[in-house]
């Protein structure tokens, strides 16, 4: 065997291992080598090599047998630190976790303007304070992630950010220029998907996610890989036409999806309807509770355009797992038993369909997800939140 091939080998089975120790919690070198089917000189050699880059810790397991307490193996969550962000219209959240995905610290940074130049400072200065903060651990800070409410290339470009006006920004290089860190950039309802996978649907090869909050973006897996398109900008189901001749939308057509499903639509004509009432989610779920009217009658013309966007989704794709993000459909009585009565099509056909459990925080642990998973190599990644959403 060419030393090459070994040394590909033996990278392989790397990964295999870490991917086997994370999904297990915690395993023994013997049921180790049963699962991945490898000899227990291989798993010696490599456990051994992970125990001395401190990527791993052995522990002894607690029974009340007679014999030697079995030494279990299981990933060493605090020897590093993923950087998830997500940059939206008006703050951008920034949240730090563990090898394992589970989030340490978060921090939100209101913003006021646009302006490229500013934002890429605001970034690179948090960014910095979590270097310094978190140098003393083995590998530091391992990678950020930051999520664009846009639409970036398969190069990791910002080709165009309505919210933003932004066009044709490297922000990618931009950022690395100025850290010592890897920086990869992604679409926000693409690691909203991740999030799903990689937290909660981990059977699911087929999912689709669909992101509701200040437009509509979709992030779609595909026998568990990202549906990226010929350069990266498939998902954009939110400038799907549903309407025409309908709303003026930014993107320069009229009548798109996200004119009429998205939260910031429904939160905008309430808004409109009572200009005197500070239109909140809080403000949202009492107007449902008194069985305000319009406000129920808007609902309702809200999950119609959901349903009539769905319907398109499913024919495309006919996903195993469908998954709104929304906080507002969490507000309003049967939602999905609702958007479910709408999706009768004899040829529309998904598994399943339900509400986000991480609401807007879908993004940031998508983002570290993806981030823990490049430090890692590995080629899936299956993590259990320690505090469940």
């Amino acid at each position: 065997m060419a030393i090459g091939d070994a040394a590909y080998i033996k990278s392989i089975n790397r990964r295999l291992i870490i991917s086997k120790i994370i999904e297990a919690g915690m395993i023994s070198r013997a049921d180790l080598s049963k699962i991945t089917k490898l000899t227990r000189a291989t798993i010696s050699v490599q456990v051994a090599d992970l125990l001395e880059e401190e990527l791993i810790v052995e522990s002894h397991q607690e029974h009340s047998s007679v014999g030697r307490k079995p030494i279990m193996l299981s990933l060493n969550r605090y020897a590093g630190y993923a950087l998830g962000i997500d940059l939206d219209s008006k703050y951008i959240t920034f949240t730090l976790s563990d090898l394992a995905g589970n989030p340490i610290n978060t921090d939100m940074i209101e913003l006021f303007h646009s302006d490229y130049d500013q934002i890429v400072g605001m970034l690179v200065e948090q960014i910095k304070n979590y270097e310094e903060k978190y140098q003393n651990s083995r590998f530091g800070i391992i990678g950020i992630v930051i999520g664009v409410h846009g639409i970036v290339s398969k190069d990791e470009m910002i080709n165009f950010v309505p919210q933003h006006r932004w066009e044709n920004k490297n922000l990618k290089e931009d950022l690395e220029k100025n850290l010592n860190l890897p920086v990869h950039v992604e679409n926000n309802a693409n690691l909203c998907s991740i999030a799903e996978k990689v937290f909660k649907h981990h059977q699911s090869e087929n999912l689709t996610s669909i992101s509701m909050y200040s437009g509509i973006g979709l992030g779609v897996l595909i026998n568990g890989e990202l549906l990226k398109g010929y350069n990266g900008y498939a998902g954009e189901m939110g400038h799907m036409i549903i309407i025409p001749n309908g709303k003026q939308c930014n993107c320069g057509n009229l009548g798109c999806w996200e004119l009429y499903a998205s939260e910031i639509s429904l939160f905008n004509q309430l808004a409109e309807a009572y200009p005197e009432k500070n239109i909140s989610y809080a403000e949202i779920q009492t107007l449902i509770s008194s069985k305000d009217s319009l406000t129920c009658s808007l609902f309702e013309q809200f999950i119609q355009y959901v349903s009539i966007g769905l319907n398109n989704i499913i024919n495309l794709f006919n996903p195993e797992t469908l998954v709104l993000n929304s906080e507002l459909l969490k507000l309003y009585p049967d939602a999905i038993q609702k958007i479910k009565s709408n999706l009768t099509s004899s040829i529309s056909h998904y598994q399943e369909l339900m509400i986000s459990d991480f609401g807007k925080q879908a993004a940031v642990m998508g983002a570290c997800a993806l981030a823990i998973k490049d430090f890692l190599e590995v080629p899936e990644l299956r993590l259990n939140l320690e505090n469940h959403y």
